[in-house]
């Protein structure tokens, strides 16, 4: 009777975990660049909710705009000027000129934050923000690590949360534009 196993039945056993290793680590490294990211996303998008009371406590000059306002209450957080960069939907489109932004500023947590005031707005939409949590590491894709929120008069709502789920769900999928992950994320939904 023999006692353990062959220098070729082990070689074989390893390579085997070899190639599942290598299979399942890139799937579980996204998971958890995505649950940080989301995580990150989740502690901003709170930040900026509550954002309006600094910027209702600034009003007191009357003269002052929105966006004025808004640009002294985010100057604590903001390193300096960024340059432009290429962002992608989810489903490897570019956005239109909605969600494209030309002033980018990165945070002291190296985030990188643009927004967009509206000279007429809509739907009591003021504008829209755009927040990197990763800055311009990568992916830099909407619903990956972009994330967006609606300016309104008084508060910050993010993407689509007017939406249903199963069309916040549809649109964090590959297939969308990850726009409404933004609010999908934070209602407990997770990417397919």
């Amino acid at each position: 009777m023999k006692k353990g196993f062959t220098i070729v039945e082990v070689s074989i056993l390893f390579v085997i975990f070899l190639i599942v290793a290598f299979l399942v680590a890139p799937l579980s490294l996204d998971d958890t660049r995505q649950a940080k990211n989301t995580s990150r996303w989740r502690v901003v998008q709170e930040d900026f909710s509550n954002i309006f009371y600094a910027i209702n406590t600034q009003k007191g000059d009357s003269d002052k705009n929105f966006k004025e306002t808004f640009d002294e209450t985010l100057k604590n957080d903001i390193k300096g000027e960024e340059a432009p960069y290429k962002i992608t939907f989810l489903n490897g489109t570019y956005p239109s000129d909605t969600y494209k932004f030309n002033d980018y500023k990165m945070t002291y947590s190296n985030a990188i934050v643009a927004y967009k005031i509206y000279d007429n707005p809509t739907d009591n939409i003021k504008g829209v923000l755009m927040y990197d949590v990763n800055g311009k590491n990568g992916p830099n894709v909407w619903g990956k690590d972009v994330f967006g929120l609606n300016i309104y008069d008084d508060k910050f709502e993010p993407f689509c949360k007017q939406e249903s789920i199963s069309r916040q769900k549809q649109d964090c999928s590959k297939n969308g534009t990850g726009l409404c992950c933004s609010n999908y994320y934070l209602v407990g939904g997770h990417f397919d």
